[in-house]
């Protein structure tokens, strides 16, 4: 009962996933443009996802701001690249007519990651443990990455 919500969530961000693996559609650009798509995004959260551990496992690190490599240009390049991974997996589904009907599910993910639980729950108190955070907020993109603002 608890994990009801979590259990119907992931269901529904699912569906791209389950309609492509039983549809028998021959490959087509949108299908390899999906795949491109899902590439990118795994690479740039497996990108930014190192990097960060690399900043935390930094004792010099401690206190300040990761804002150099990807994190220059978005405040959560990891959310970012994920929510185009759930993107691509909606593409490759799309090549086939059931999967166009999936286009809410990386609708949700990306607003879960961007609005919902990812981004605001991090960014809520990080500020009073961050000195320099609210210039990194007032110079980089919050999700999509962008270059950075003159401040």
């Amino acid at each position: 009962r608890i994990y009801l919500t979590q259990g119907v969530v992931l269901w529904f961000v699912s569906l791209p996933v389950q309609v492509a693996a039983f549809e028998s559609t021959a490959p087509n650009p949108v299908t390899w443009l999906g795949v491109a798509v899902w590439l990118a995004g795994f690479v740039v959260e497996t990108v930014a996802d190192r990097q960060l551990v690399r900043f935390r496992a930094d004792p010099a690190s401690r206190g300040r701001v990761l804002d150099t490599g990807l994190w220059r240009w978005s405040r959560h390049p990891n959310y970012f690249g994920d929510a185009c991974a759930w993107w691509g997996l909606a593409l490759v589904s799309f090549s086939a007519w059931p999967g166009i009907l999936t286009v809410l599910s990386p609708v949700l993910m990306t607003w879960l990651l961007a609005r919902g639980s990812g981004k605001p729950l991090l960014e809520k108190d990080i500020g009073t443990r961050r000195p320099g955070y609210a210039d990194y907020v007032r110079r980089t993109s919050g999700f999509v990455p962008l270059p950075p603002r003159r401040t």
